[in-house]
């Protein structure tokens, strides 16, 4: 495995800096050893909150295309939504802290928490950064400490205290990655926070845009795509799989 970014030599204090550092993190087989969006249509499944034959098949089916790169990102965060369209929020709360607890938590990668902590160490600005929708996203980025202003996901509208089943905005998939990252930016920039050095960790090849705007690009546990990409661009990789 190539050196990792988080060597001595490659990640520096910003006490000295006049700009900050920033660290971005995907969520899924990166934080994670699962995928929380696949997971949590399992869960809902298995809980007798939507028909299982219907909802199954057609989550396993979303899951394949985003695995063979043919997914409709908005056709699928809406799918996912429509379940959120049939209660108020705080039973869809309880039900997500019933989900992490049983479903998530045993997944996150001890690696995953010790990279990010040794940034957040370090005074780095830490961003989780998702395919997944905003509504699982911030729930798990709390278990690393990670704020809601930190987290960049696929929004979801909420109207009157009640998901619409519609998108925000656009996916934040792909190169929706940056688009999303461009606007966070703009907010950091609006504030008076430039950022002199970037470090980005992904599993997927669904992530080239956002590794390649990185200044330093950490493949974690990469599918095959991404390891050959990796290894042609130089780029580390490291194994954070439990």
């Amino acid at each position: 495995m190539s050196t990792s970014a988080t060597n001595t030599d490659t990640l520096s204090d910003n006490t000295e800096n006049t700009l900050r550092t920033l660290a971005l993190f995907d969520l899924d087989h990166t934080l994670l050893d699962v995928d929380s969006d696949y997971l949590w249509g399992e869960y809902i499944v298995t809980q007798g909150l939507v028909d299982e034959a219907q909802y199954r098949t057609a989550n396993q089916a979303f899951y394949e295309q985003y695995i063979d790169g043919s997914l409709d990102a908005t056709e699928y965060n809406e799918f996912v939504a429509q379940f959120l369209t049939t209660l108020p929020l705080t039973r869809l709360h309880a039900i997500r802290e019933d989900y992490i607890k049983c479903e998530i938590e045993p997944h996150i990668r001890p690696k995953a928490l010790a990279v990010l902590g040794e940034h957040l160490k370090l005074g780095h600005d830490v961003v989780i950064i998702s395919a997944t929708n905003d509504f699982v996203v911030s729930a798990i980025a709390e278990r690393f400490g990670i704020e809601n202003v930190n987290v960049l996901a696929t929004p979801l509208e909420i109207k009157d205290q009640r998901y619409t089943g519609k998108l925000l905005d656009k996916p934040n998939f792909k190169e929706g990655k940056i688009y999303h990252l461009d606007k966070w930016l703009d907010k950091q920039q609006a504030a008076g926070i430039s950022f002199e050095k970037t470090y980005a960790y992904s599993d997927s090849k669904n992530d080239i845009p956002l590794l390649e705007w990185a200044d330093v690009a950490i493949c974690v546990s990469p599918d095959d795509a991404l390891h050959a990409h990796a290894l042609a661009h130089r780029w580390a990789v490291e194994d954070w799989s439990i």
